[in-house]
């Protein structure tokens, strides 16, 4: 029901770099890149990183987050080791989340600019999302 996301940056080409190497844990690459923006996907531009297009600063949304995809609980792991050497912050280690679904695990961190972003696995065998 999403096609894409996109956040603001202050200091792009650090955004981007920080991203670059982010999203190869995940298994997402580069598609698109343009002055001032870049996309991410696996298969299409489904997340965006870019200077403002209005030109004012970019500010983080309180309450607003966006979640990767992982396809297990280690690449959860993996994406959490690689945010925190980038230089981004905890915000909710790596674990299962009971309170969300027996089948949730995921992990939160602050990115460069203060996006919160997530990465979490849906384990199915565990309970499995209704039909």
């Amino acid at each position: 029901i999403i096609s894409h996301v996109s956040i603001g940056t202050n200091d792009f080409e650090r955004s981007v770099a920080f991203y670059d190497e982010l999203l190869a844990s995940s298994g997402c690459h580069k598609l698109m890149n343009f002055p001032g923006a870049v996309a991410y996907g696996k298969q299409f531009p489904e997340f965006w990183v870019q200077t403002p297009i209005n030109g004012a600063t970019a500010t983080v949304g309180n309450g607003t987050h966006f979640c990767f995809f992982a396809n297990s609980c280690e690449q959860v792991d993996a994406f959490y080791a690689a945010a925190l050497k980038l230089g981004a912050r905890d915000d909710g280690e790596p674990g299962p989340r009971p309170e969300y679904s027996e089948a949730y695990y995921g992990c939160f961190v602050l990115d460069i600019d203060g996006h919160k972003i997530e990465a979490s696995y849906w384990d199915q065998s565990k309970a499995p999302l209704a039909e």
